[in-house]
């Protein structure tokens, strides 16, 4: 995997995900910038939960951080038990695993080619975006219109 220090443009969206995922105590939380592997998101965030009632309660702080940046969420699969939660909300996909799972998918070695954003540098980015709100670009608006359409 790629590791290289970005420039301090993350999305609004990535922010507030990773800063709720930090605020309620996900661990080894990895965002993955797969922009130039993948036509249907940008960033992959990948992040461990505790137990199975610690996933669920990041699910809520996500859906609750989502939808009051008036984002929308395209789908979610959160099978109870599975220890895998999936949170796809358009340019950003969340996948939040407990550890036994994590360590049986490996996500991080099926996009070994991904850019790896580091976790501090995401969160740093987010008194730039304060100041300065970016406009989507076209091919965001393209993509969405593919994966909806």
């Amino acid at each position: 995997m790629k590791s290289k220090t970005p420039k301090p443009d993350s999305p609004a969206l990535l922010r507030l995900v990773c800063r709720a995922l930090d605020d309620k105590k996900a661990e080894d939380i990895r965002v993955l910038c797969v922009k130039a592997q993948s036509s249907i998101t940008d960033y992959l965030i990948l992040a461990t939960g505790t137990s199975d009632p610690h996933l669920r309660a990041l699910r809520v702080e996500l859906e609750k951080v989502i939808d009051a940046a008036k984002e929308g969420i395209l789908g979610m699969d959160t099978t109870d038990g599975s220890g895998w939660i999936v949170i796809d909300a358009f340019d950003v996909m969340v996948h939040i695993f407990t550890p036994e799972t994590r360590d049986k998918y490996a996500l991080e070695n099926l996009w070994k080619d991904a850019e790896e954003v580091p976790l501090a540098t995401v969160l740093a980015d987010a008194t730039t975006a304060q100041r300065k709100p970016r406009k989507k670009s076209a091919a965001t608006a393209t993509k969405r219109k593919r994966r909806t359409g």
